[in-house]
């Protein structure tokens, strides 16, 4: 009886041991946004927005790219205008590396190499002033202009085929010529499909998409998705969720309208006060508020990533060099709770 007794008790106290071992843990994707009542879905683009490199680099620089779980990369190569002329020039021998022809093979040669997905997106950057206010007086500037910037494109969209490179825009927040000289966009859209066989989008700023007339040319709604959606000193999830409730119909309605999904071709907060007030505000800024950009990016993966008209989007930015990024209160989410935040969020999506 004594022995039935120590054998019952060994038992009770066996399975006791082995029930509290074997208690499933708590997945992390089933509360990476506290507050969204929404379903994320397996999302295409789940993207960063690489900066340009000063000087070669190897894989290892694109490493924690991977561990972020981003399975595409936007690299940019610029192109400058200067001060007081019309004219498109590109590949110069002061620019960064990265930011011409060699240094842009090299940069997608590497990112493939990972096993991401490339997203070419040609950027003009003025001398004096915002590329969305380019604007010209007389025709011959229009024609200067437009003569030289295809000859960009064209040049960077044939590197593109060549390099099997998934995705390609044709241009990136020029608010006023896609406007006043839609005839020349056109054009150009046809001549790019002469030689690049890949996806095309344009990255319009984020309140000029809807006045773009020719998103049916192209295979995605591109916005660079600077959108203000709180005032808040520290906005809540709630209240820049709220926030987004305009904006997200009116671009809901302008993907159904055209047939045609939509991708965040830049997105992001920086970590301070007010983020959500003025997101495109890249100005010097001494506060620092991780909670702030923490909510504003849960509350727009909450809104997105759960839309099947939506195809996904690339943070701006990241830097090759990851340890040493991140220290302050500019846009990157390097090194900073959000980009916690974000690798679960992609991890879960990731198509």
């Amino acid at each position: 009886m004594k022995y039935s007794l120590l054998i019952l008790t060994s038992t009770i106290l066996l399975l006791t041991c082995c029930k509290k071992t074997i208690e499933p843990a708590t997945s992390k994707t089933q509360t990476i946004i506290s507050g969204c009542t929404k379903t994320l879905t397996k999302t295409e683009m789940n993207g960063v927005s690489m900066v340009s490199i000063s000087s070669p680099i190897d894989t290892s620089h694109y490493s924690p790219v991977n561990n972020v779980n981003a399975t595409w990369v936007a690299i940019i190569p610029f192109g400058f205008i200067r001060a007081g002329v019309s004219t498109v020039e590109y590949n110069l021998g002061w620019q960064w590396h990265g930011e011409k022809r060699q240094g842009t093979i090299e940069s997608i040669a590497l990112a493939k190499s990972r096993g991401l997905k490339v997203f070419l997106k040609p950027h003009i950057w003025l001398h004096d002033g915002w590329v969305g206010d380019l604007e010209f007086t007389s025709e011959a500037d229009w024609l200067n202009f437009e003569k030289t910037y295809s000859k960009y494109i064209l040049d960077f969209a044939n590197i593109a085929d060549s390099m099997n490179v998934e995705a390609y825009a044709v241009g990136v927040e020029l608010k006023k010529s896609v406007v006043q000289r839609a005839s020349y966009w056109n054009k150009l859209i046809d001549s790019v499909k002469t030689v690049y066989s890949g996806k095309l989008t344009y990255a319009a700023n984020w309140d000029n998409y809807e006045f773009v007339t020719f998103w049916n040319k192209l295979d995605y709604i591109g916005i660079d998705a600077y959108f203000p959606v709180s005032v808040e000193q520290t906005p809540s999830f709630e209240s820049c969720y709220s926030g987004w409730e305009a904006d997200f119909q009116k671009i809901k309605a302008r993907s159904i309208t055209e047939n045609r999904k939509v991708v965040f071709t830049e997105f992001g907060y920086r970590n301070l006060d007010l983020t959500g007030k003025e997101p495109w505000d890249d100005n010097g800024n001494a506060t620092n508020n991780t909670e702030a950009q923490d909510n504003a990016y849960k509350a727009l993966f909450c809104r997105f990533w759960s839309e099947p008209w939506f195809e996904g989007g690339f943070i701006w930015k990241w830097y090759p060099n990851h340890t040493g990024a991140g220290g302050s209160n500019r846009f990157t989410p390097q090194n900073k709770p959000v980009e916690e935040i974000i690798r679960n969020t992609f991890a879960q999506t990731n198509d």
